[in-house]
């Protein structure tokens, strides 16, 4: 072997490594949820005309619960169709069968809300403006791979970045409200990217109006957003999940 492919071998090598050593903490298994842009329990409305790009469930919920969609069923009855859905529309009350899909994705959603929110080790707690009087007030700040907790509410009342690699990793755990302001915009830098971002939120999560919201929202609660608002990511709520004019995408 020449000293030359020897080093290219080398070179190939330490690229591979460096490639594979993603920061930030393993990855949240959504299982079967990962097959929604939107999963809900209790109910999907919009405001026409939203745009989702990607599949929507609704369960236990039935049919009638999506609202605003004027729906239409297929002819096997297993799915229905929107013009403000690029994908399909399954609730619990449609064809066998995904009553049991659905079912399946459903309690993936919450094995991945159990898994993201008992996370242990954060890289910091109660990140905000002031520690000790408005702890959770966290616009303006850059967040690296980590894992980031807050025990309280989180406003997000200017924009903030997420910064890291293709590869890397961060869960925010929200022990209160998660509340975006209107215009306000998450930004992804160096290769960041939505899906590799996990906010668990244990109270309602509002995105204000023109906001740009970016990763999978895990909610216990309800999901709204407001006039024009876009997310891009993924919606995975324990109740409901209201949009107005807004644009969901992965």
């Amino acid at each position: 072997m020449s000293p030359n492919t020897f080093l290219n071998i080398v070179a190939l090598g330490l690229m591979t490594l460096t490639s594979c050593l993603a920061l930030g903490p393993p990855a949240v298994a959504l299982g079967a949820a990962g097959n929604f842009i939107i999963l809900a329990k209790s109910g999907v409305s919009t405001v026409p005309p939203s745009t989702i790009i990607g599949n929507l469930g609704l369960s236990p919920a039935a049919s009638p619960f999506f609202t605003g969609f004027s729906i239409i069923r297929s002819a096997s009855g297993t799915s229905a169709s929107s013009t403000q859905v690029v994908g399909s529309l399954q609730a619990a009350d449609f064809t066998s069968p995904t009553p049991s899909t659905l079912t399946t994705s459903e309690s993936a959603m919450i094995t991945a809300f159990n898994d993201a929110a008992g996370r242990l080790n954060p890289t910091a707690i109660g990140l905000g403006a002031d520690a000790f009087v408005d702890k959770g007030t966290i616009g303006g700040l850059t967040f690296t791979p980590g894992i980031y907790k807050w025990t309280s509410n989180v406003n997000m009342p200017t924009s903030i970045t997420i910064s890291g690699s293709s590869t890397d990793t961060w869960i925010f755990q929200v022990a209160g409200t998660l509340t975006v302001a209107s215009g306000k915009a998450i930004t992804l830098s160096g290769g960041a990217l939505a899906k590799n971002i996990v906010w668990v939120v244990s109270g309602a999560v509002t995105i204000g109006s023109g906001a740009v919201f970016k990763g999978v929202v895990l909610g216990a609660t309800s999901v709204a957003l407001n006039t024009g608002a876009i997310l891009q990511g993924r919606i995975l709520a324990q109740t409901a999940v209201t949009l107005q004019e807004a644009v969901v995408t992965s």
